[in-house]
C-alpha cells in the first residue's frame, strides 16, 4: 500500500502495485488490494506510528533498506530526476546523498514533528528532515493500516519487498501481535 500525506496530515492511499507483478494472484483472489484508508490518522494510529519511529531497530531496518534496497527507495522517492526540496530544485542523486546521511537513522521523529514541518517555507535542512520523516511516517502508517485490515477481514498480509517484510516482522514481534504473514520471493 502506498500512502501520501496530505497537507492537512490526512492520508491518501494509492492502489497497491504488487498486483501488477502478480496478476494471476489478483485474478484468483489471493491478492486483495485497493482498500480505502484515506483520511486523518486517528489517535491510536498516531501512537502506533510513533512507536515504530521511536524504535531504534525499526529505524535501523528502515534506513538500511532505504540505503540498500533500490526498489524500496523508489517507492518513497523518485530520485531519477530533480526533486523539489524546501522550494529548491535539487538533482536526484544529490537529494539521495542528503537523505542517506547516517544521522537520519537516529534523528528524533514523530507524527507531530512531521506535522510541524508540513508548511510551505522550510530551510533546506528542515525540508530534508521533513522528507525523510514523511517517508518514515508513510511506511509506518501503511503498516498500521495493513495490520488493521488484516485483522478486520481475516487476511494474511503478503509482500514481495524484503524491506517491508523486515519492518513488518519487527513491528509484530515487538508488539506481540500474532498475525500470519508471508514474504513472496521475486
Amino acid at each position: 500500500m502506498a500512502l501520501r500525506l496530505t497537507p492537512l496530515m490526512g492520508t491518501t492511499a494509492y492502489q497497491d502495485r504488487m498486483g501488477d507483478e502478480h496478476p494471476d494472484l489478483v485474478t484468483s483472489g489471493r491478492i486483495v488490494q485497493g482498500y480505502q484508508v484515506s483520511g486523518p490518522l486517528d489517535a491510536v494510529a498516531v501512537t502506533e506510528v510513533d512507536r515504530n519511529l521511536a524504535d531504534p531497530q525499526w529505524r535501523a531496518l528502515f534506513h538500511t533498506g532505504f540505503r540498500e534496497d533500490r526498489r524500496f527507495q523508489r517507492g518513497l522517492f523518485d530520485l531519477t530526476h530533480a526533486m523539489h526540496i524546501g522550494g529548491k530544485l535539487v538533482p536526484g542523486p544529490a537529494a539521495l546523498l542528503r537523505l542517506l546521511e547516517p544521522q537520519r537513522a537516529t534523528q528524533h521523529c514523530t507524527v507531530a514533528v512531521v506535522q510541524a514541518l508540513a508548511k510551505p517555507r522550510l530551510t533546506l535542512d528542515e525540508a530534508y528532515i521533513f522528507e525523510y520523516g514523511l517517508a518514515l511516517l508513510k511506511t509506518a502508517a501503511a503498516q498500521v493500516y495493513t495490520i488493521r485490515l488484516a485483522h478486520a477481514h481475516r487476511l494474511v498480509p503478503v509482500t514481495d519487498s524484503t524491506t517491508h517484510y523486515a519492518l513488518f516482522k519487527r513491528t509484530l514481534e515487538r508488539d506481540g501481535i500474532d498475525l500470519p504473514n508471508e514474504y513472496l520471493h521475486r
